[in-house]
This record gives structure tokens, C-alpha cells and sequence, in this order.
């Protein structure tokens, strides 16, 4: 919103005419500290907003981290559990085709 010279000319008449030239430095100050504080508010708003709208993803990626971290760990664990094992796998026996083991749910 723009205001040409004669507008603002206007404004200015207009507030000395209703509060009196004595009373347009306090007007002035008063108006000043109002937009400092709207400023700052609004800073502050915008600092919250960013600060929420960060941190979900920064933790998002420290999470993924511990999780790529995790699975290096334990395939190496496990290389390092293969080596060391001379013993060969034991099969695996399908529960699907055996009907002896009993699991949580009886028949």
C-alpha cells in the first residue's frame, strides 16, 4: 500500500488538527514503539515456525543415521560370526510341513 505526497500531506494535517501539534511528538514515539514491538513479535513467530519446522527433520535424519549405523554394526557382527564359525548351518526345518511343533496357538 503506497501513499503519494499529497496523502501523506493529508494524514499529517489531519492528526495535528485533531491532537494538536504539542501532542504529535508522543503520537510519534508512541506509533515508533508500537512497530518495534510488532516486529519483534512477528521475529519472534518467525523464529518458532522455523524452529518447529526444522527439528522434525533433523531428527528424522539423526534417526536414520542410527539405523544405517545399526545394520553396519550388525553386518559386521555377523561376518565376523561367520568367519569364526567352522560349524556348517543348521538347516532350516519349515513349521509349515511339520505338524509336531505346537506354537502359541493349540489345536
Amino acid at each position: 500500500m503506497e501513499l503519494s505526497i499529497g496523502e501523506m500531506l493529508l494524514v499529517a494535517v489531519a492528526i495535528v488538527v485533531l491532537f494538536g501539534p504539542d501532542k504529535l511528538p508522543q503520537i510519534a514515539r508512541d506509533m515508533g514503539q508500537g512497530i518495534r514491538k510488532m516486529r519483534g513479535a512477528m521475529e519472534d513467530v518467525k523464529t518458532e515456525i522455523m524452529k518447529e519446522t526444522d527439528n522434525p527433520l533433523s531428527e528424522i535424519k539423526k534417526e536414520i543415521e542410527k539405523v544405517k549405523q545399526s545394520a553396519m554394526d550388525f553386518q559386521a557382527e555377523d561376518a565376523a560370526r561367520k568367519n569364526t564359525t567352522s560349524e556348517p548351518a543348521s538347516p532350516k526345518i519349515s513349521l509349515a510341513e511339520n505338524d509336531d511343533h505346537e506354537g502359541p496357538v493349540t489345536r
